[in-house]
């Protein structure tokens, strides 16, 4: 009876033991639960713009490894908040999703950005005529002064373009050279010296260099509607050091996180060669020191041999990465464009007339050959057209295309970008294909020109933005910036919401304006569908990357003509904060000054704001 007993007493002791042991691993086992779901960061006291289909708003959002884990009031996101949260009271400010940019030439961009004095944002030409005078100042021998678009004379108090002598005035000897998107240049005197460019000069087939009375080089250079004569003056300007082009692409990529923007997709460009001219980007990507996400389409230098060129691109790199570079949804290569064909693209220069694709004789059998090898390699590609007659030529081409592969082209991801006259009935053909737009603020800085040469009628709906939305065509919103336009997004929406240029003239008819959610959704929801990033960003609904921004004021209630000066006072990219200012100074990540010494935004930064 005693050994039973003892027995029974061992049996019972070690189930106690069992049973403490068990619940001791389930407390376990809760805690680190408990710890997996804690989030990383969370922004609370916030007002959160999901850009659901709800339109939903929320007090607070926790992120976790790079993506939003949960969205909702205070209490809510209380219980994501553990001792390793990093916690930010938001202090009431309103909070989006991370503005994306649809056509902005980022890569160019930031090779060129610290040589550049911008006049984006400048108040008056006397400020723009003084802070030119002293750059001239600081500006070594060997260098230049360049202004690279960017402005619009109808911003300044003066409504007018500078004078030569103006220009020669403020910069003396040291060689000089102002671009106007792509419809006209200034170089001085000492500029055209530097470049040997004198009376006997010849222009490119569809430019001039401006004449006086007396037969003398005013120094104006006219794209009519031609920019080579641009592009070629840009190009011969001394480039910046690798070293300078590095710290370069990390400012201007601050830059653009400062304004809220955490995504850009890159349109490539003229005079930009890949993957030489990648340089800046390449080195942040592959130290994994990227701030901002970067899809980009692949632009022909050659012309005449495009259709070459994109055939060995294709052959050597692959979609959605960069070479050995592979970040997912963070820097990667998205198809060809914008031009496909250098024969068949027309030209945004409303100074000059509109030019026609029957004065260019190839340009069918060019786009097409080049049309057809995407469809068939399976790429993307968007395409530039300004104006409606030459996006109705170019989808003749579409068609036939689309017809002769069994559908294989309306499958796949493709655009058009600009399309500021396009119709109803070229609208419908798009559908049709499943195709896309990429629209950019070019009329906010030309717009005034436009109806010079087209009216006023013309412009109401140009592009006609609402309409586009209301057939359900994929649209994307984005400057066109460094040099069309500036890089600045928020005169961009300005320009959405109210339908007015930089200088505060009225394009857009009233049906033809967007609410501001509307306006927001293109620059956010919208561009992700150009680069087929829809299902990850453009949202700040549970899943989506953690991409946002705090503004320095309430975009949804401020009045309408405040809406140009906002900026971001805390951005964060993948759940990092890449970007902060004013009460979240003390986050800023640390960024080495600019270089070189007599660089213009080590003095005066980017978008100027007197």
């Amino acid at each position: 009876m005693k050994n039973y007993l003892k027995f029974i007493f061992l049996i019972t002791t070690l189930l106690f033991l069992q049973g403490c042991k068990n619940k001791g691993e389930e407390r376990s086992n809760s805690s680190q639960d408990n710890n997996s779901e804690k989030a990383d960061l969370v922004i609370k006291n916030a007002k959160v713009a999901i850009m659901d289909d709800k339109s939903s708003f929320a007090g607070a959002i926790a992120v976790k490894e790079g993506k939003i884990s949960a969205v909702g009031t205070a209490t809510e996101i209380e219980g994501y908040i553990g001792e390793n949260t990093n916690t930010i009271d938001a202090q009431g400010r309103t909070l989006i999703p991370g503005l994306n940019d649809s056509h902005l030439h980022l890569t160019r961009g930031g090779r060129f950005f610290n040589a550049e004095l911008r006049w984006d944002g400048v108040k008056s030409l006397k400020r723009a005529l003084q802070i030119l005078k002293e750059q001239a100042a600081r500006t070594p021998e060997g260098q230049w002064v360049r202004v690279i678009g960017g402005w619009s004379p109808f911003q300044f108090e003066e409504k007018r373009f500078p004078t030569p002598e103006e220009i020669n005035k403020a910069t003396g000897d040291v060689p000089a050279y102002i671009l106007f998107l792509y419809s006209r240049a200034w170089l001085n005197k000492a500029g055209l010296k530097a470049l040997n460019i004198d009376e006997n000069t010849k222009a490119p087939e569809g430019s001039s260099f401006e004449k006086g009375p007396n037969g003398k080089l005013t120094g104006v250079l006219l794209a009519e509607p031609n920019p080579t004569i641009l592009y070629a003056r840009i190009g011969s300007l001394p480039p910046l050091s690798e070293a300078e082009m590095i710290n370069s692409t990390k400012q201007f990529y601050r830059e653009l996180n400062s304004l809220g923007i955490t995504s850009g997709i890159d349109a490539g460009g003229g005079g930009h060669k890949f993957p030489k001219d990648y340089k800046g980007t390449d080195v942040l990507a592959k130290a994994g020191e990227m701030p901002i996400r970067l899809s980009y389409y692949l632009f022909p230098q050659n012309k005449g041999a495009e259709y070459e060129e994109f055939q060995e691109w294709m052959a050597t790199n692959k979609l959605g990465q960069n070479g050995e570079i592979h970040l997912e949804h963070g820097y990667e290569l998205e198809g060809g464009g914008e031009f496909l064909a250098w024969s068949a693209g027309d030209f945004e220069n409303f100074l000059a007339p509109q030019p026609l694709l029957k004065d260019r004789p190839t340009w069918r059998k060019d786009l097409k050959r080049i049309v057809r090898l995407h469809v068939n390699k399976g790429w993307p590609f968007r395409i530039h057209a300004t104006y409606g007659e030459t996006i109705a030529k170019m989808l003749d081409v579409l068609e036939e295309v689309n017809l002769e592969t069994e559908g294989k082209l309306a499958s796949k991801r493709w655009l058009f970008d600009h399309a500021e006259t396009v119709t109803e009935s070229e609208l419908k053909r798009i559908k049709a294909l499943n195709g896309g737009i990429a629209i950019q603020a070019r009329m906010a800085y030309a717009g005034e020109y436009f109806v010079e040469r087209y009216g006023a009628e013309k412009a109401k709906q140009a592009p006609p933005i609402k309409k586009i939305m209301g057939m359900g065509i994929p649209v994307g919103a984005g400057t066109d910036g460094t040099r069309v336009a500036s890089y600045n997004p928020w005169p961009a929406l300005y320009w959405l919401i109210s339908g007015k240029t930089v200088g505060g003239f009225q394009l857009a008819e009233e049906s033809n304006q967007l609410s501001r959610e509307e306006a927001l959704g293109l620059y956010t929801k919208g561009s992700a569908w150009i680069s087929q990033e829809e299902d990850v960003k453009g949202t700040l609904e549970v899943g989506m990357y953690a991409d946002f921004a705090i503004l320095s004021e309430d975009y949804f209630s401020i009045s309408e003509d405040k809406i140009s000066e906002l900026k971001s006072v805390l951005t964060v990219t993948n759940g990092k904060i890449v970007y902060a200012s004013d009460e979240f100074k003390e986050l800023n990540p640390p960024l080495l000054e600019a270089i070189p010494e007599w660089s213009p935004v080590k003095h005066y930064g980017g978008y100027q704001t007197k």
